[in-house]
């Protein structure tokens, strides 16, 4: 859980996850939606990637990353329940938490 968190820490990456919300998207594509330099959007890649929230498909010279949500959802129920918190999944994809409190 803390690698991922880790990973969660950087705006960039954070971003890159939005973006990924949509769909798949080559390295060179997603890249370009930044002002950092390539090496830099590499080892970010590389982070999110080590951390299990995103996964690189390799066609020849193209790479191409897709977001795995279940990675961030059971980080984010994990981290739920740390504090005591209920979490339900109302719908595939989509957190709701509440407190103890609120529910009982």
């Amino acid at each position: 859980m803390s690698t991922v968190f880790k990973a969660l820490s950087d705006p960039t990456r954070r971003k890159v996850l939005q973006l990924l919300q949509a769909g798949p998207i080559g390295a060179g594509e997603l890249a370009a939606m930044f002002d950092v330099s390539k090496p830099t959007m590499s080892a970010h890649f590389a982070v999110l990637v080590n951390a299990g929230l995103i996964e690189a498909d390799k066609q020849g010279r193209t790479v191409t990353y897709r977001l795995k949500l279940s990675v961030l959802e059971e980080a984010l129920l994990a981290f739920a329940q740390t504090f005591g918190l209920q979490v339900t999944r109302p719908q595939p994809g989509h957190l709701d938490v509440g407190s103890n409190e609120e529910k009982s």
